[in-house]
């Protein structure tokens, strides 16, 4: 029996995942703008700015970003890979903190301020807490993470109506397609473009082919198919995960559920 991991959750084979930084006001019409068209964000944010002029509020975190995803961004946006250890330390758990406090749940990703660090960095970012961090890096391609503490995307913003036409296109040789976007809310208005995040979700919103998720969605979604266990004969999938997933059999989608043992 030939099970591939080509599918997310629904049995759909494409999904869409965006990621904005530092947490500025702009990212009030921005989410407005999201949950129109029904997508999903990620919000790295620098607690350490909360309440300056031109950024969000503390006291708004919650609400502004309910249904998407906070993350951590550190608390004052420093070069990481030149600062010594106990500063990177710091930086990274204090955000972190700041923002569990506010939205309740663990914050277990970021990016990287600048987009810039290191392979020490890098090394340090597990015992922190973190499971993903977003690079600046755009490879200009729809796959998932293979590395996710260096987690490149697939485009900035301003080039991803350029990739829509591809990423919409019937899936080819039954690879999974994950379009991932980034920027900051702020370049809309400094660029006097709104109407780029309106055609671009005019175009990928709203549609039962695509997994709208958050970046830490992905990532869980992916550690839950990578712990799949099979029988020696991939006859018999446990999934013992909290959640769903979904695998390719022959050239149909299958649903694991949470906890369950399905017999092929």
């Amino acid at each position: 029996m030939i099970v591939y991991y080509n599918y997310f959750p629904g049995g759909v084979r494409k999904a869409l995942t965006l990621s904005y930084d530092d947490g500025r006001d702009h990212d009030r019409r921005f989410v407005e703008k999201l949950n129109e068209y029904g997508l999903k964000g990620t919000f790295h944010l620098n607690s350490g700015f909360f309440g300056r002029d031109g950024y969000i509020h503390a006291d708004e975190v919650a609400s502004l970003y309910a249904g998407h995803e906070v993350s951590a961004h550190t608390v004052d946006h420093p070069f990481l890979e030149q600062s010594p250890p106990d500063q990177v330390a710091s930086t990274i758990l204090t955000d972190r903190k700041a923002l569990e406090a506010l939205v309740g749940y663990p914050v277990r990703g970021m990016s990287y301020p600048f987009g810039t660090y290191s392979d020490r960095v890098v090394a340090m970012l597990p015992a922190l807490g973190i499971e993903y961090a977003r690079t600046t890096a755009s490879h200009g391609e729809f796959r998932m993470p293979e590395a996710p503490l260096r987690w490149h995307p697939t485009c900035h913003h301003k080039t991803a109506m350029e990739l829509v036409d591809a990423f919409l296109e019937p899936s080819k040789y039954n690879k999974p397609r994950l379009f991932y976007v980034w920027g900051h809310s702020y370049e809309f208005e400094n660029d006097g473009n709104w109407d780029l995040i309106d055609r671009f979700a005019e175009r990928v919103g709203g549609r039962d082919d695509v997994w709208y998720a958050t970046n830490a969605q992905v990532v869980a979604y992916a550690k839950a198919l990578e712990g799949l266990r099979f029988s020696s004969d991939c006859t018999i999938i446990h999934n013992p995960s909290a959640i769903s997933v979904w695998v390719g059999v022959g050239d149909e989608p299958l649903e694991i559920p949470a906890g369950q043992i399905v017999r092929l």
